[in-house]
């Protein structure tokens, strides 16, 4: 039989995400007996609390564990409403939570139920890397907006009116390379620009909880119509549970429902379940983000004595973004470099800025204490 080439669809050709390429990269290493330090990707070291451990193992005791509502347990849904009263003070009816595969899944349900083939959608840059390849693999126009890092908050908006007209615009507080957020009053002037230009505004707000001088604000506190989205991967460290959640205005939940009954069928029954224990762990959780907060320290102080330069503030979220252009104009090479030399693993800053991202590097600080030092004693050799 001849050997064929079949059709590989063209939705396809996106970029890959390299994080997980250097995770990969460095896990082979790992098996091969290398000592690594992992700084590349934003996985928290120290697992679901105890709580959440021990439940879990009660339910699979229990037995049977089936599908769940499309749209999540009830009881789900519920505390999730609560959770945006106790900890936020705002009244989010439990019909428009959604429970999602992770924040993954989240993303592509609220893409599918509110953009269609051809609308355009704003993103910063740098940023999560997945926004724009999900977007435009279904066919949705990604529209950068690059505020330089000094710029005030007006330019942003300054942006936006150039590249007008648009159909949704995707923000993360804190962000996800930089860890920067926005402060209430820009978020509220945002949300406002989106109402009057009837523009749909997606928040990622699955780092709230990990920062370090001032609480980050939710958008529901603003406007019904934003969808906001989260996940039990980053401060509840809980990423392989593969949970998570979005908020939607009413209009959007039946659309929501149709896509997820035939994309997912219901989310995992255990990790719902799981998670809503999660929910009540706040006193754990806290001292995990105090020693992220001591990583972030240490590497603020090292880095730019290692020519690591113009450090974004990151004032939350658990990741440093470093310009790195007096070293090198090729950093994915120099993290490969990197790896191979001293066994550090750091991701190469095109994943989060297709443009200038050559030029930086993102290193991550959710690991434990003895990690971070040991990956700066390593770094200051290399660099010797």
């Amino acid at each position: 039989m001849d050997n064929q080439i079949l059709k590989v669809a063209t939705r396809s050709n996106i970029s890959p995400f390299f994080a997980m390429e250097v995770m990969r990269d460095a896990n082979e290493r790992q098996a091969a007996g290398e000592d690594i330090l992992h700084l590349e990707v934003g996985e928290p070291c120290f697992g679901a609390p105890k709580e959440v451990i021990t439940s879990a193992q009660h339910l699979l005791n229990q037995g049977h564990l089936g599908y769940t509502e499309a749209l999540g347990l009830p009881a789900f849904r519920q505390a999730i409403s609560a959770h945006y009263k106790s900890n936020y003070g705002v009244g989010i009816s439990a019909d428009r939570v959604v429970a999602t595969f992770g924040a993954s899944g989240a993303f592509l349900l609220a893409f599918l139920a509110s953009f269609d083939v051809g609308d355009r959608v704003a993103i910063i840059e740098p940023g999560y890397p997945a926004y724009r390849n999900i977007l435009q693999a279904l066919g949705i126009e990604v529209v950068p907006i690059r505020p330089a890092p000094s710029s005030k908050f007006h330019k942003v908006i300054e942006l936006l009116q150039q590249d007008y007209p648009l159909q949704g615009l995707i923000i993360a507080s804190p962000a996800n390379p930089t860890g920067t957020m926005l402060t209430a009053d820009e978020l509220s002037t945002l949300i406002s620009w989106c109402n009057t230009h009837q523009v749909r505004l997606i928040s990622d707000e699955i780092y709230h909880g990990i920062n370090y001088d001032r609480a980050p604000t939710t958008a529901l506190g603003y406007d019904e119509n934003v969808i906001v989205i989260n996940s039990f991967s980053k401060y509840y460290a809980m990423t392989g549970w593969r949970i998570g959640w979005m908020v939607a205005p009413h209009a959007l939940i039946p659309a929501i429902e149709k896509v997820t009954q035939n994309f997912f069928v219901s989310p995992s029954a255990l990790s719902q379940e799981a998670a809503i224990v999660a929910l009540g762990c706040r006193a754990e959780l806290d001292t995990y983000v105090q020693a992220y907060g001591k990583n972030r320290i240490a590497l603020m102080k090292t880095l730019p004595d290692l020519g690591f330069i113009n450090l974004h503030p990151a004032h939350g979220a658990f990741y440093l973004y470093a310009d790195a252009s007096n070293l090198t104009n090729d950093t994915t090479k120099l993290c490969k470099q990197m790896l191979k030399d001293i066994g550090v693993a750091i991701t190469p800053g095109i994943d989060f800025d297709p443009r200038d991202g050559h030029k930086h590097i993102r290193i991550s600080f959710a690991g434990r204490e003895q990690t971070i030092n040991e990956a700066c004693v390593r770094l200051k050799k290399w660099k010797g």
